[in-house]
């Protein structure tokens, strides 16, 4: 019997409808589909999805977990809100652990790597050219994947895909940022050079610059998303 024919690995080519739903779901709540704070109601996310309430509970069960659904005593799943502090504490793991990263990317990282951070920047660079802000994340994500994993740090790479998709909400709000593409670019490409250059110290400033930089914006941003919204109206 060949190795092949011994296999009990079931090769999956088809995603199930809970996965695309979740998906959807979570692409959706990144989006800004459903705001901070509203309810998510399962009949009508039932309706709306094309699938049972068995799958949508699920799914948002799913997402509580991942901090993009919150649950209330009296008022069942909701958005989770961004709130000041949280935000705060997400940017300060991020500037601990990939600031590091790049340190030891810069330090330990192959030629090939290195070109192959340049190859996703450059894809990041484009996505922002054609406002594919799906595709300016998707390559974002990638190229910090690439800098922790060259610079062996596999175990802060899952600290941080666990925060993944929290970061990716924020990191909708800066990149569709009136001026960001350029300036996101602008600051990959220092860190890329210094990770070059094999500057670990650059590396590292650069990338901790960056995240000041983008954390400043969602703080802004949700500065003017408290004052407009209807309770700060009325206080």
């Amino acid at each position: 019997m060949t190795p092949e024919a011994n296999s009990i690995k079931i090769e999956r080519t088809v995603k199930t409808l809970r996965e695309l739903s979740l998906e959807k779901m979570r692409e959706a709540i990144i989006d800004g589909y459903f705001q901070p704070g509203q309810r998510l109601i399962e009949r009508a996310l039932c309706d709306e999805l094309g699938v049972s309430r068995t799958i949508v509970r699920e799914v948002l069960r799913h997402l509580e977990t991942e901090g993009l659904v919150e649950t209330g005593s009296h008022q069942g799943p909701v958005v989770a809100t961004l709130d000041l502090s949280k935000v705060a504490e997400i940017y300060e793991i991020r500037a601990l652990l990939e600031g590091h990263a790049a340190r030891a990317c810069a330090a330990f990282a192959s030629p090939e790597v290195v070109t192959q951070l340049d190859e996703v920047v450059d894809k990041i660079e484009n996505a922002f050219a054609k406002s594919d802000f799906k595709a300016v994340m998707r390559h974002t994500t990638e190229f910090y994947e690439v800098m922790f994993i060259g610079g062996g740090k596999t175990t802060s790479l899952e600290i941080v895909q666990s925060l993944n998709a929290r970061i990716n909400r924020l990191r909708a709000m800066t990149i569709s940022s009136s001026g960001r593409g350029a300036d996101a670019v602008s600051e990959m490409r220092s860190l890329l050079d210094a990770i070059r250059h094999r500057d670990s110290d650059k590396a590292y400033e650069m990338s901790v610059a960056h995240i000041r930089r983008v954390a400043d914006i969602v703080v802004a941003r949700l500065q003017e998303m408290e004052q407009s919204s209807p309770v700060a109206k009325t206080s």
